[in-house]
């Protein structure tokens, strides 16, 4: 049912590096605000306009971006006090994530959702994110890649 907010269950002690992203990231305002400061997007206002987000709620997300490592708090103003929020490495190593967003939307939801794309600077060419493997070079697919815990590999 729509409306109905759902608490959510913590992941912090679920041993798995999806569960420890989600418990950082894991609701759709604080991707949205890492999309936007990925596109150069700092200031509380630049937030709000693009996102049409509640001032109460963006302050929550910002703070637990900042909390979490994604971003870090930048004064730019005394008078009055005003931040900007800029992107930690962790902040820009999430890229790859809203690349795969960006990827997976365009593949399935182009009718739902429009059209982003990423445009090669050097050729003008449009780019297709996928997630490959930084050694082989090979997209990262099954069966050839699988899932693993570490354990499993002991």
């Amino acid at each position: 049912m729509k409306g109905i907010r759902v608490k959510r269950k913590s992941l912090a002690n679920v041993r798995c590096p999806i569960a420890q992203t989600l418990e950082r990231v894991g609701d759709q305002w604080s991707i949205l605000i890492l999309r936007d400061a990925i596109k150069g997007a700092k200031r509380f206002d630049d937030f709000q306009r693009s996102l049409e987000i509640a001032p109460n709620t963006l302050t929550c997300r910002l703070n637990d971006l900042v909390d979490h490592g994604f971003l870090v708090r930048q004064r730019y103003s005394e008078h009055p006090p005003r931040d900007e929020y800029l992107l930690t490495e962790r902040g820009k190593d999430f890229q790859s994530v809203v690349q795969a967003f960006v990827g997976f939307g365009n593949r399935n939801f182009r009718e739902d959702s429009g059209h982003v794309v990423f445009i090669d600077t050097n050729t003008g060419h449009e780019a297709d994110p996928i997630t490959v493997d930084r050694h082989s070079g090979e997209i990262i697919r099954a069966p050839r890649f699988e899932f693993q815990s570490a354990e499993q590999q002991a």
